[in-house]
């Protein structure tokens, strides 16, 4: 049986309704939830992006199901702060937190003031922060004098078993390369043969653990108003890497995105009224490959949606899974 599972959108609701939301979820027959980590939101129509960190804690503690997150450790986040971070969330909720670590966005990154790397030193960066924090959660005393530095450190509350941490890939170059030390794979849904390859890719190289599939999408009573929805909130959707990692501001995504395409807009997020229509199309893209799927609504008001969800989507859903 396929995992289905609730993604929490830092960037476009408040961390209090997004609270609500995910305790919804739980109710209306999610199988868990994961959310995004943002500073600032992709665009200014979106306008929040609480703090990750403390939102999952009081997640994990309102629900009884699994919460996972994005994280990317190495500029704005030290690694030595993300192993503390971690493991006190395992320790407190064992067996129910997950991370997907990722090489991050110049959007949430930009404001330390230090210069933003190419590509390939970011995924330098990032295999020297999850080993550190690695090493860190299994309580090893670690000095590192790389692209990360860290002195004598040491993690003093510690869970019983670390969490894994998954590897974020679009790319099946990333995938590949992930499979030597992610303990699962997330990636965001695309055209299915580039999905396919990601997926390839990564099994291939020996990747193991789970694949997780983030899919977005946009229901409403009818697929104009679902549109419009969709229109307004992720049209950063028409745009992909390496445009996505290297913008700075919310409102450079909406200057890049320039007059919306309604067409390249559905290829990013299934837009449809039709639950039925809706699980059929998310169940040929989880039939590539993978083990878990979580579902997206871009709309701001989640309550509709987890309505439709519960009655319609999640068993239309199991049915063809």
């Amino acid at each position: 049986m396929v995992f289905i599972g609730f993604h929490a959108s830092h960037e476009q609701i408040a961390p209090s309704a997004l609270l609500d939301a995910v305790v919804a979820a739980e109710q209306a027959g999610f199988d868990g939830a994961m959310c995004s980590d943002h500073l600032a939101p992709w665009s200014p129509r979106q306008g929040e992006s609480g703090f990750a960190l403390s939102w999952i804690a009081a997640a994990l503690a309102r629900t009884s199901f699994s919460i996972g997150m994005v994280n990317a450790p190495g500029q704005r986040y030290h690694p030595v702060m993300i192993a503390q971070a971690f493991a006190t969330i395992e320790e407190m909720f064992p067996g129910r937190f997950w991370a997907a670590m990722g090489s991050g966005e110049a959007v949430n990154e930009h404001v330390t003031g230090d210069g933003w790397p190419e590509k390939a030193t970011r995924n330098e960066r990032l295999l020297e922060s999850v080993d550190v924090i690695r090493r860190l959660i299994a309580g090893e005393l670690v000095d590192h004098d790389g692209l990360v530095r860290v002195h004598r450190a040491r993690v003093w509350s510690r869970p019983a078993e670390p969490a894994p941490l998954f590897a974020t890939a679009v790319s099946a170059e990333t995938a590949g390369w992930a499979a030597s030390w992610a303990d699962g794979l997330a990636t965001v849904a695309q055209e299915p043969d580039a999905l396919r390859r990601v997926v390839d890719r990564y099994r291939s190289a020996g990747g193991v653990g789970p694949c997780t599939l983030q899919v977005h999408l946009s229901w409403a009573r009818s697929d104009a108003e679902a549109l419009v929805i969709a229109r307004d909130q992720w049209r950063n959707g028409l745009l992909s890497p390496p445009t996505t990692w290297d913008l700075e501001q919310p409102e450079d995504f909406d200057e890049a995105v320039g007059v919306v395409d309604d067409a390249g807009l559905g290829k990013a997020v299934l837009i449809d009224h039709d639950p039925e229509s809706l699980a059929s199309r998310i169940a040929d893209l989880v039939r590539i490959g993978f083990d878990r799927v979580y579902l997206h609504h871009v709309g701001t008001d989640q309550s509709g949606f987890l309505r439709t969800a519960a009655s319609d989507l999640i068993p239309a859903l199991k049915e063809r899974l």
